[in-house]
């Protein structure tokens, strides 16, 4: 499911990104789209809530047509982030104004389909409604939550995307079958009093579906957050434990220390990335990236096959979750295409050209060590050229497509001393 939703999205941001440039260029904003989103789920609203007033019971072109106007909504859901993305315009704000307009704008959708759906005495569909704009509302805030606990939080069915499609080609599915079959029409089976089947349930049978399916997935999203949450509350015990151990021999060295002569001491300020664990590294690591707001760290190691380096692709990246059993895991087709991802050219002689997907301003390049009988990766740094060992980037706020970067930190060895080196950028 996961491999779907990312393939249709990358099709989609390849179909929609030159429009996003032309947006650009007419100065539109990130806010500025997603407060058009909102307004056209308004006009959803009202769309719905005329066909409760005005339609009657069998005339569900009003529905055809909400669905048609939710799908054009939904695309500007996704204008405003590639908007940030690629106009370099993301804010820390533009993030929070985007997730409160979302669930108002999904607020105001189910607003118009009860009204609709309780104007035609489609009462128990209404009730199913409602409890699909609960799950909706508890899907989003359990990943909210949780996310700001330093959890990551994503899995599961009915995310956003998939509930606006499911709503909007349900509603035109209804409003084009009834223009043929006519909106009365009902399937009885002999023996059974109520018809088992009638052309509003088009529209109705995926509404209680979403239902079922936006609860698990938050109920699920709850249970996978609780369970990391008590891993790391069991690593912190366990680092505890080995401190309460320590603690008698650090306070003796102390006193020896001030029995020998008064000193001050100076504690210096823990900075986060000084907390992170370091992964092991095996013979073929190059580098490894981590990040706020969790502990799982990227890795970057040569692509070998059968003892060769593949030279299409030499770097294979992937994730260790720390934040779980630390297990190693492939990044997602998204995490790969667009943000952690690395392009490589060959240059010959045993060298290779590589940046990040997301970045290319800071080229690395991959260069064979005689001596050592492998690969390492270098790269200038504020005029500096080092051998890569960990990137760290700080991040505080903002979102998956457009984070807000406060610096990145590049720990390596100067290539002319081999001494190990820290750099800072502002990106």
């Amino acid at each position: 499911m996961s491999s779907v939703r990312t393939d249709l999205q990358q099709g989609i941001y390849k179909v929609i990104n030159p429009f996003v440039r032309f947006l650009i260029k007419l100065g539109l904003t990130p806010n500025a789209v997603t407060t058009i989103g909102l307004i056209l789920n308004i006009c959803v609203a009202v769309i719905f809530i005329k066909g409760a007033e005005v339609g009657h019971r069998g005339d569900l072109s009003y529905v055809g047509w909400a669905g048609a106007l939710i799908l054009f909504a939904g695309l500007f859901d996704m204008l405003d982030g590639q908007v940030a993305r690629l106009g370099n315009m993301s804010s820390r704000f533009g993030a929070l104004y985007d997730s409160v307009l979302d669930r108002y704008s999904e607020m105001v959708l189910f607003l118009g389909i009860c009204y609709y759906l309780v104007g035609h005495h489609y009462f128990l569909s209404s009730l199913f409604a409602f409890i699909a704009l609960i799950g909706s509302m508890m899907v989003s805030y359990t990943r909210a939550r949780a996310e700001g606990l330093g959890i990551e939080c994503k899995d599961g069915l009915m995310q956003r995307p998939e509930r606006v499609i499911t709503i909007a080609l349900s509603a035109m599915a209804c409003g084009i079958t009834s223009h043929y079959i006519g909106g009365d029409y009902k399937l009885f089976i002999p023996g059974i009093k109520y018809h088992v089947f009638e052309t509003m349930s088009i529209f109705t049978l995926p509404l209680t579906f979403m239902a079922v399916l936006t609860n698990i997935t938050a109920v699920g999203r709850l249970r996978g957050a609780k369970k990391t949450m008590e891993l790391m509350e069991k690593q912190k015990q366990e680092e505890a434990q080995q401190l309460v151990i320590k603690r008698p021999a650090v306070v003796k060295t102390l006193l020896l220390a001030l029995a020998v002569s008064s000193f001050t001491v100076t504690f210096a300020r823990t900075e986060p990335q000084d907390t992170f664990p370091v992964p092991p590294r095996e013979f073929g690591h190059l580098f490894y990236l981590q990040r706020t707001p969790n502990a799982n760290t990227i890795m970057y190691d040569l692509n070998v096959k059968d003892g060769a380096l593949v030279k299409d692709d030499p770097v294979h990246a992937y994730w260790i979750r720390y934040t779980e059993k630390k297990q190693k895991e492939e990044l997602s087709f998204i995490q790969r295409k667009f943000a952690y991802g690395i392009k490589s050219k060959d240059l010959g002689n045993n060298k290779y050209e590589l940046h990040f997907v997301s970045y290319k301003k800071m080229p690395i390049y991959l260069e064979y060590a005689p001596a050592e009988k492998t690969y390492h990766a270098f790269a200038t740094v504020n005029n500096r050229y080092m051998r890569l060992s960990r990137i760290f980037i700080m991040i505080n706020g903002g979102s998956f497509w457009s984070p807000n970067i406060e610096f990145v930190e590049i720990r390596g060895f100067d290539s002319a001393t081999g001494k190990e080196v820290v750099e800072r950028l502002k990106i």
